[in-house]
């Protein structure tokens, strides 16, 4: 199931809203979101929504285990068996059919090249399930008891196939006590309403200008494949923050309070920042749980820095040019960790946001095009090399005709609630006159949206596939 379609916000959301609001006490509500939380997955993966539970009782089971045994043998067998077990799934299915058919190019083999249906959000649940593991093991949380808290701290429909990747910490005290108040929905609700804007309103707009642009590459010129580039990199960020919007939202409407994903990771200076403000729940968890891995015996930081990158590349697909993509930033990344962050500074901030965007753009590109000879073609096209010339009509028209879908999307990208709510927060009067306000441009954006959302066949987000 989709969040962007007129039957999750007009009747599968309702209808549970309704009927969590009936259930008394805080068991029966966890019972009311756990039963449509598997819904909601099944309504896309009734099939592998077993594989999903079964993940779910070999890592409930393997905590129970390290709690038991904690500090001992025993505990260090269960957190590495169900890591293992963790990985095994993650590479089984979103992996496999990219080993094989890399051995047989290499080793000019036939191995059969398996042709299997990745499980829509199996790598977000993994990594949750992975962090909550070894939070066990370093006793950073108590184990979870409860199988059915555990399933519903997998499972939870708002976060579960697209993130961000909420970690059992984040959420432990709330899974059995909670409140909700007035506020918390009226916030809940205007950032769902937000989001679906975000998905919409601009993402789905600029992936008109992205088709043209990039998807026939060979076409372009050498301002339209950049103006692609620069629309591939607006859409894929309106498109998951829009998705971390909704999940967020709709986690508070629930009474629970998820980390922030996205924090306006186009104003950064330098590309460390960059990745201190884009999809943090998984920057933050490499950082956690894979930089600080000894690599033969010790704990390197060099060496741990690329393996984080290396790991981020192929965690977003089964494809090299995600593998290139993460070795792209984490020579970046590298590059400004010797330059030092006082050096860094001292660069004039104009330039250092010229290079950070270059640089990013650079990387939406890589990404973008999962084909290594369309990503060559690109790179030829950008940088004058093409057979197209400079600049053709079609730019031109392309970019008159969609002049205030890409000046909104660069406004967006701003902290501008954020400003607002900074001040008139401070009195009375104002805060309540701003929170009106939001939830009237709330109700408008989301009757627009629905309006938009009339025609559409589907409106996945992109983060799905990864």
């Amino acid at each position: 199931m989709v969040f962007s379609r007129l039957f999750f916000i007009y009747i599968f959301l309702p209808v549970c809203l309704v009927c969590y609001a009936a259930a008394r006490g805080v068991k029966q509500k966890n019972t009311v979101l756990i039963i449509f939380s598997l819904l909601f997955y099944a309504w896309g993966e009734p099939v592998y929504i077993f594989l999903m539970l079964a993940t779910a009782a070999v890592n409930y089971l393997a905590g129970l285990i390290i709690g038991k045994y904690q500090g001992r043998l025993g505990d260090t067998i269960a957190t590495s068996a169900a890591v293992i077990y963790d990985l095994l799934m993650l590479g089984v299915f979103k992996y496999s059919g990219f080993i094989a058919e890399n051995i047989n190019t290499f080793f000019s083999s036939s191995i059969p090249v398996p042709d299997i249906k990745l499980p829509i959000g199996i790598s977000f649940y993994t990594f949750q399930t992975i962090s909550y593991i070894i939070d066990c093991h370093w006793e950073k949380v108590r184990p979870q008891k409860s199988f059915k808290n555990f399933l519903l701290f997998l499972t939870l429909f708002p976060q579960l196939v697209a993130g961000p990747i909420v970690r059992y910490s984040t959420i432990e005290k709330e899974i059995n006590s909670r409140t909700i108040s007035l506020r918390d929905i009226s916030c809940g609700l205007n950032r769902v309403a937000l989001g679906l804007a975000k998905k919409v309103l601009l993402a789905n707009q600029l992936s008109i200008i992205v088709d043209s642009a990039l998807g026939n590459i060979g076409g372009s010129t050498v301002l339209g494949a950049w103006y692609g580039a620069i629309a591939y990199g607006l859409q894929i960020y309106f498109d998951f923050s829009g998705y971390s919007d909704i999940a967020i939202g709709l986690g508070r409407v629930f009474g629970f309070h998820f980390d922030e994903n996205f924090k306006h990771p186009f104003m950064c200076k330098d590309i460390t920042e960059f990745w201190q403000r884009w999809h943090i729940s998984l920057s933050t968890f490499f950082r956690d749980y894979v930089l600080y891995v000894p690599i033969f015996g010790k704990r390197r930081k060099y060496g741990g820095l690329f393996l984080v990158w290396l790991c981020t590349g192929i965690w977003h697909g089964a494809n090299w040019n995600f593998i290139l993509w993460g070795i792209y930033y984490g020579l970046f990344v590298f590059a400004e960790m010797k330059i030092g962050k006082k050096n860094m500074k001292k660069i004039p901030v104009v330039l250092r946001h010229i290079y950070s965007k270059f640089v990013i753009i650079i990387g939406f590109a890589i990404f973008y095009f999962e084909d290594l000879g369309k990503l060559g073609t690109f790179f030829r096209t950008a940088f004058g090399f093409g057979k197209n010339g400079f600049i053709a009509m079609q730019d031109k028209i392309s970019f008159i005709n969609n002049i205030y879908l890409l000046a909104a999307a660069v406004i967006c990208c701003f902290p501008i609630i954020s400003f607002i709510r900074k001040n008139t927060d401070r009195h009375f009067i104002t805060k309540a006159v701003t929170s009106s306000a939001a939830a009237v441009a709330s109700a408008f954006l989301l009757v627009i949206t629905s309006i938009m959302l009339v025609d559409a066949t589907t409106n996945p987000f992109l983060y799905f596939r990864f």
